[in-house]
């Protein structure tokens, strides 16, 4: 499937759900890591808020790049942020959605004001 960049210049997000480690199967409790870099993934809820409406969107980052002083409500900013669809079909049913994957997050602090 194809790997969609997201251009989040123009979005606030704010952060919904802090970051836990993100569980591969369920049944066995296997820790999903990235295939490339072996590094553990963390998964976050943020809420996304663009062109006057907003979307809860569930974030995949690599623990190395879980920036520090993340608090629910703050808003972050995230790097390389991609979408890629997904589908699958178990017990006969299909399903589908957008799996969203960055770099990294952090803490969006304001500019100083200069005076």
């Amino acid at each position: 499937m194809r790997v969609i960049p997201v251009d989040t210049s123009s979005a606030t997000l704010l952060v919904t759900k802090l970051p836990e480690v993100k569980v591969r199967d369920r049944q066995s409790g296997e820790v999903a890591v990235d295939p490339v870099t072996n590094d553990r993934l963390m998964v976050m809820e943020l809420v996304f808020i663009a062109q006057g409406g907003s979307d809860m969107i569930k974030v995949t980052v690599p623990e190395k790049g879980i920036g520090e002083g993340l608090a629910m409500g703050a808003p972050v900013f995230l790097s390389g942020l991609t979408a890629r669809p997904w589908e699958s079909e178990f017990g006969g049913r299909t399903r589908h959605g957008i799996a969203y994957r960055a770099d990294a997050v952090m803490v969006d602090t304001p500019a100083a004001v200069q005076g």
